[in-house]
């Protein structure tokens, strides 16, 4: 059981963030597609799973939210991550702070993977 709800985290973080960088490419171009509904609608649905799949994992695991300090960091960092995500699409009023708030999105889904393979805070530096 848990190692098919880790698969379908795993999934859906990786179809989660691809199509982030598709939908920062289609604001740099300026498509009008940014704007299609299912282009709108359907990462809600996929970050939906992704939550719940992480969710299911730490209560299959019996893993309080906030016990592992590994775990707290990697909540935290998503909601910078989706403050990020939120500036870079829509909430950014130019496109230069659009884009440098794509690339601090991208650095913190890349820190928080960190965290997830190295079940530690400090993410990818474990390995120095």
């Amino acid at each position: 059981m848990f190692l098919t709800l880790k698969t379908i985290h795993m999934c859906c973080a990786l179809i989660s963030f691809t199509g982030f960088l598709f939908r920062a490419y289609l604001m740099v171009i300026d498509s009008k597609w940014l704007n299609h509904k299912l282009i709108l609608a359907t990462p809600h649905l996929i970050d939906t799973v992704f939550l719940l799949s992480g969710f299911s994992m730490a209560f299959v695991l019996n893993i309080g939210l906030f016990a592992q300090g590994w775990l707290t960091m990697k909540i935290a960092l998503l909601m910078f991550y989706l403050l990020f995500v939120g500036v870079t699409l829509s909430r950014g009023r130019t496109k230069p702070v659009r884009i440098i708030s794509f690339f601090l999105a991208v650095f913190t889904f890349v820190y928080i993977v960190g965290i997830a393979v190295n079940k530690t805070a400090v993410s990818w530096f474990a390995m120095i």
